[in-house]
């Protein structure tokens, strides 16, 4: 059976450029949403704000500079191919180099520090990397980064909630969540949904929606009927453009939806702020 070699170092060296364009460069769909949303509202300050927060991404792309001083926990999804032979050193250890090199090249904030309790020690390169690995059939390897600040991070949520809650319950849970958040999480915001699954699943499920194409639907279609719902309900929170208020508290809803036990009804939220970055590459 044949494979395909690829050496760490090539994805050391993607990995670092990859961190170093994502937090210069909003991307597309971002901007595109953003100034929709511009166009669209109807409050005068928060129409000034966005077009502010679109003014402050052309100056980031143009001056090659961190769109927010914030430039996150890096934060990979990989589809690695299974005819992919991983070889001249660790895996894991290659992102790591990656996300220290292009941070440290790239002079982006190193925001993670060692441990939670006890001392808070910086671990000085922004490492380590989260990296979560699908093994999909082929031999590419496609990868996907997403720093992630923690204004919007620590506005997130999990419940583990009973069937007899329904629809209703886990409606009013997720847009609690975002009424909660209020402009802590520097909206206008992508609200990211995890539904099913065990706990970490349903978790993770909720960071991952959070990539999709801004605004693109689910491809089922009970469960783009609910994005388009949830998002109606969140714009009329009039919590608007860094809390000043208006139509547009959230730029999309986007939910990846999983099979549960039969006892279960799991929901998470995972929020993100209006500099939603997000780029993927291929090797």
């Amino acid at each position: 059976m044949s494979y395909r070699e690829v050496n760490v170092n090539e994805i050391t060296e993607l990995v670092s450029k990859m961190v170093i364009d994502a937090n210069y460069f909003l991307p597309s769909d971002v901007e595109c949403a953003l100034k929709k949303a511009r166009d669209e509202e109807t409050s005068a300050l928060s129409k000034e704000a966005l077009s502010d927060i679109i003014e402050n991404a052309a100056i980031a792309r143009d001056k090659k500079m961190p769109i927010c001083q914030d430039t996150g926990i890096a934060v990979f999804f990989v589809e690695l191919g299974q005819d992919v032979h991983i070889v001249g050193g660790d895996y894991m250890e290659a992102f790591n180099k990656g996300v220290a090199k292009g941070y440290t090249e790239g002079y982006l904030r190193k925001s993670v520090q060692e441990r939670e309790i006890g001392e808070r020690i910086n671990t000085g390169d922004n490492t380590p990397a989260i990296v979560h690995t699908e093994i999909v059939p082929g031999d590419k390897i496609k990868i996907t980064v997403a720093p992630k600040g923690f204004g919007s991070e620590n506005m997130s949520a999990l419940k583990m909630l009973t069937p007899s809650v329904g629809k209703e319950g886990v409606k009013k849970f997720i847009i609690d969540t975002v009424k909660n958040a209020g402009p802590n999480p520097c909206p206008p915001i992508i609200v990211g949904v995890g539904l099913g699954g065990t706990m970490e699943v349903c978790a993770y499920n909720a960071k991952k929606a959070l990539i999709r194409k801004t605004g693109e639907p689910s491809s089922d279609k009970v469960i783009a009927e609910f994005e388009k719902e949830l998002l109606d309900e969140i714009n009329k929170l009039n919590i608007g453009t860094a809390g000043f208020g208006g139509k547009t508290t959230a730029l999309a809803v986007h939910i990846i939806s999983h099979p549960i036990h039969i006892a279960g009804m799991s929901v998470a939220v995972n929020i993100n702020c209006h500099a939603a970055r997000h780029l993927t590459c291929e090797l």
